[in-house]
């Protein structure tokens, strides 16, 4: 008997081995599945998203008229002079009026800080549809180092959702009356960079002088009121838009009223209508805070409910 003891302990050793490599397998084939599911938890989610932002557009899509009137300059009788001027400039006689388009552009965008600003090369799609709405699908970086997403609102609906290399979520708020009232401040000075006829004298327009150059008009809808300065230079082309924006994009992370706005140049003309189509944006706009961290160059503009 004691001579057959060492054979017995190996076969007992290696059977303890042969069940300790069968539980490794059967946990690495649990975090395997565990982590599949979670894939495809985090897959489903970011479709809903990107539903849900298609369902948005489609739905300010809906407020394009196809029957709306043209361009009459009598129609601005009694604006302040920097306003005629903007809409002489921007928007050609006969030209069907529209509020809702739809926009590309590339660019870069900025995830870090004016001083370690890390710019992303970027492009995005948008429709525009002021007083209504926007929805904005944007994509930036390359290799390990992408985010896509969306940003935008309709009404007291408004989101800010965006994932890194498709599957992990780096950035959700919204569906809160700052995120909303803050969304609102962003379509409004787009309204005065991208369609113009949303601005012409109706209801929720007001239009105020500041001096020879530069006016004010307020936006009003759906209880948001927003007020937005645009430059204009003498030929009417506006070449600057300011507001104090509802914004947590401070220190703080506290939500207040702050600098925003942007410069516009190399105009384009779009169906009628003469354009920006190079952007540079950021808050503090205007400070020695200033910090350009959106800077884009549209490659179309197209507007609803035209011939």
């Amino acid at each position: 008997m004691p001579v057959n003891a060492p054979g017995g302990e190996c076969r007992h050793h290696s059977g303890a081995l042969q069940h300790k490599g069968i539980q490794m397998i059967r946990l690495a084939i649990l975090i395997v599945g565990i982590a599949a599911i979670l894939l495809a938890a985090m897959q489903v989610w970011r479709l809903s998203d990107r539903w849900m932002a298609g369902a948005v557009w489609r739905q300010l899509a809906a407020f394009a008229s196809a029957d709306a009137p043209r361009f009459d300059p009598a129609m601005l009788a009694g604006l302040p002079d920097p306003a005629i001027r903007y809409f002489t400039y921007t928007i050609r006689p006969g030209t069907r009026l529209s509020n809702v388009a739809t926009i590309t552009m590339r660019g870069d965008f900025a995830l870090g800080d004016r001083q370690a600003p890390n710019y992303l090369p970027m492009q995005a799609r948008q429709i525009l549809a002021p007083p209504n709405g926007f929805v904005w699908i944007m994509s930036a970086g390359k290799g390990l180092m992408r985010v896509s997403g969306s940003d935008g609102g309709a009404g007291a609906q408004s989101w800010t959702r965006f994932w890194a290399l498709g599957t992990l979520p780096v950035a959700r708020t919204g569906q809160s009356a700052d995120h909303a009232r803050s969304t609102f401040a962003r379509m409004a000075a787009e309204a005065l960079i991208w369609t113009p006829a949303a601005l012409l004298p109706g209801p929720g327009i007001n239009w105020q002088a500041v001096d020879r150059d530069r006016a004010i008009v307020t936006l009003s809808h759906g209880g948001f009121v927003q007020a937005v300065e645009i430059t204009v230079n003498a030929d009417g082309q506006p070449v600057q838009v300011r507001m104090d924006r509802w914004s947590d994009a401070n220190a703080d992370k506290t939500y207040r009223e702050q600098p925003f706005g942007a410069t516009l140049s190399e105009f384009r003309e779009f169906g009628g209508y003469r354009l920006a189509t190079r952007i540079d944006a950021g808050n503090f706009f205007g400070t020695s805070d200033y910090f350009p961290f959106f800077r884009a160059e549209v490659t179309d503009i197209r507007f609803a409910g035209r011939d």
